[in-house]
C-alpha cells in the first residue's frame, strides 16, 4: 500500500520560506529521500481525485521523454448555478490551454498536475544535479522509509535553513521570485525545451473548491496579478526572453497572461472618462449618423460575440457568460488595478507585497447567500471603493444623459448615444453593487464607511473633471 507522509516544515524569520514554492520544494526533497518516485502529483489542499483512471492516462503521455508535465483543467464543485464570481475561469483553465496544447503545451496551473521528477532538474537535454546525490532524479532508494537513516536525512533536507547556498528555487525545483510559482516554473522550464500536455477528459480528473465571497476572489486575483507582473518586468520577460527561447506564438501566449493586470488601465478609463465628459456636456465619440460609429459598433459586438461563442462552446450558458464578463469588469476596476499599483509601489521601494491565503472556511449564512446568487461584500476594502465610485459615476451620467437627450431632442441623443450606452452598460453590470449599497442590511452588504468614502471621492472626481473640462 502507498505511504502517507505528512510534512510540517519549520519557518524562521531569518530564512525566507518562499510560500507555496518553498513548500513544494521541501516535498520534492523529502520524497526523494524516501522513494524518489519518477512521477509527482501536485494538488491543492481543497482538491480531490474524481477518476481513478487518471494516472493511467498520465503514464501514456510520459512515455515521451520531452514531456515534463501533464496539466488537467481546474474544475470546481460547490459553484452556484450561474457562477456569479466567474470562478470557473474557462479561458484560463480550458480555452487558452487548448490553444497552448497545439504549441509546446499549457502552463502549470498550480494543482491537478503530474510531473516527471526529472523536470525539476534542468532542461530535457541538460541535467542540473542538486547538492546531494540522494536528491538527484536518478538516485535509487534502497532503504525502508521508516529506517532511521532515511528519517534523519528527510528532516535535514526539510530544515528551514537547508536551501542556503544551494540552487533550489533558481536552477533546481520550483522557481522563486514571483507569487505565481506555477506560472514562472512552467515558463522558465519550457524555455529550456520541456513540453507539456493538456489533458481534458470528459470525466473530471480532479475537483476543487472555489471562493464564495467577493473579497476572497479579489484578494486571490490581486496576488496573481502582482506575481505575473513580477515575471513580466523581470529579465525573463515573456515578450522578449520567452519569444527568443520558445518562439513567437508561445512568447505571446505567456505574455498575454503575464500582462493580465494591464487591462485595468483601459477599463478604468472607459469606466470614468466618457461618463465625466457626459456630465459636463462634452461629446467624445462619433454621432450615430457618422461612419466612424459603425467601427465602434463592429468592435464592440465582434469582441463580445467571439467571447460568448468561445464560452458557450466550452459548455457555458448565457447567464454564466454574462456574470463572467461582469466579473472581468469588476476585477479590472479592483484587484487588477490595485495589483498594478501595489507592484509599482513595491518596485519603488514604498511598500512590500503581502501573501494573502485564499480562505477555505465557509459560514452558513454566507453559503446561503451565495447559493441564492447574492454578492458577498461584508468587509471594508479599498478595492471596493473604486467599484462604488464607478457605480455612482455611471448612474449619475446615465440619468443626466437621459435628461439631455429628452430636452435636446434627436440631435442631442445622437451626439451622446455612445456615452449613454457605456453608462447604461455599466449600470446594468453594477446591479449587485447598488443592491449591496442601498437595499441590504445583512452582513453581506457594503459597510457604510466604504459607501460614504466612495461617494465623497466620486463627487470630488466630478468637481475636478468639471474644473478641468471647463478650463
Amino acid at each position: 500500500m502507498p505511504n502517507l507522509i505528512y510534512v510540517s516544515r519549520a519557518k524562521s524569520r531569518t530564512s525566507p520560506h518562499n510560500f507555496k514554492a518553498g513548500a513544494l520544494n521541501v516535498l520534492i526533497r523529502v520524497s526523494a529521500t524516501m522513494t524518489n518516485a519518477p512521477v509527482i502529483l501536485t494538488v491543492d489542499c481543497d482538491t480531490y481525485s474524481n477518476d481513478p483512471q487518471t494516472p493511467l492516462r498520465v503514464l501514456c503521455y510520459l512515455s515521451n521523454p520531452e514531456v515534463g508535465y501533464i496539466q488537467f483543467p481546474q474544475r470546481f464543485h460547490g459553484i452556484n448555478k450561474n457562477d456569479i464570481y466567474g470562478c470557473e475561469f474557462k479561458r484560463w483553465f480550458k480555452i487558452n490551454p487548448a490553444g497552448f496544447d497545439g504549441l509546446s503545451g499549457p502552463t502549470y496551473a498550480g494543482t491537478g498536475c503530474f510531473f516527471r521528477r526529472r523536470f525539476f532538474f534542468g532542461g530535457p537535454s541538460k541535467l542540473v544535479l542538486p547538492e546531494m546525490v540522494e536528491l538527484g532524479p536518478d538516485n535509487v532508494v534502497n532503504k525502508p522509509i521508516q529506517s532511521q537513516e532515511v528519517l534523519d536525512l528527510a528532516h535535514h533536507v526539510a530544515g528551514c535553513n537547508y536551501e542556503k547556498r544551494t540552487q533550489w528555487g533558481y536552477k533546481v525545483g520550483l522557481r522563486y521570485g514571483s507569487l505565481v510559482e506555477d506560472y514562472v516554473t512552467s515558463y522558465r522550464l519550457q524555455c529550456k525545451g520541456w513540453k507539456s500536455i493538456f489533458c481534458n477528459p470528459e470525466r473530471a480528473a480532479f475537483y476543487g473548491d472555489a471562493p464564495i465571497s467577493l473579497i476572497d476572489v479579489l484578494n486571490q486575483n490581486k496576488r496573481w496579478a502582482i506575481g505575473l507582473l513580477e515575471v513580466a518586468f523581470s529579465k525573463y520577460c515573456p515578450l522578449t526572453f520567452g519569444t527568443c527561447s520558445m518562439g513567437l506564438l508561445m512568447g505571446l501566449g505567456y505574455s498575454h497572461i503575464a500582462f493580465w493586470s494591464i487591462w485595468s488601465i483601459p477599463v478604468t478609463i472607459y469606466a470614468f472618462l466618457p461618463q465625466l465628459a457626459l456630465l459636463n456636456g462634452v461629446t467624445i465619440f462619433p454621432k450615430v449618423s457618422e461612419p466612424w460609429f459603425i467601427l465602434y459598433l463592429i468592435l464592440f459586438l465582434g469582441a463580445y460575440g467571439q467571447d460568448l461563442l468561445d464560452f458557450v462552446i466550452e459548455g457555458g450558458t448565457f447567464q454564466k457568460w454574462w456574470n463572467d464578463q461582469r466579473m472581468w469588469l469588476i476585477r479590472s476596476l479592483s484587484c487588477l488595478l490595485f495589483g498594478l499599483l501595489e507592484y509599482l509601489l513595491k518596485s519603488l521601494g514604498i511598500s512590500t507585497i503581502s501573501f494573502h491565503v485564499t480562505s477555505k472556511v465557509v459560514e452558513d449564512e454566507q453559503s446561503k447567500r451565495y447559493e441564492l446568487g447574492v454578492f458577498e461584500f461584508g468587509v471594508h476594502s479599498p478595492m471596493f471603493v473604486t467599484l462604488i465610485m464607478a457605480a455612482i459615476t455611471n448612474l449619475a451620467a446615465l440619468v443626466w444623459g437621459l435628461v439631455i437627450a429628452i430636452l435636446g431632442g434627436k440631435s442631442a441623443f445622437e451626439e451622446n448615444f455612445m456615452q449613454l450606452t457605456l453608462a447604461a452598460f455599466a449600470v446594468v453590470n453594477c446591479k449587485p453593487i447598488y443592491g449591496a449599497m442601498l437595499v441590504r442590511s445583512n452582513k453581506g452588504g457594503i459597510p457604510i464607511k466604504t459607501t460614504m468614502l466612495s461617494t465623497f471621492l466620486a463627487f470630488s472626481l466630478f468637481v475636478v473633471a468639471f474644473i478641468t473640462l471647463r478650463n
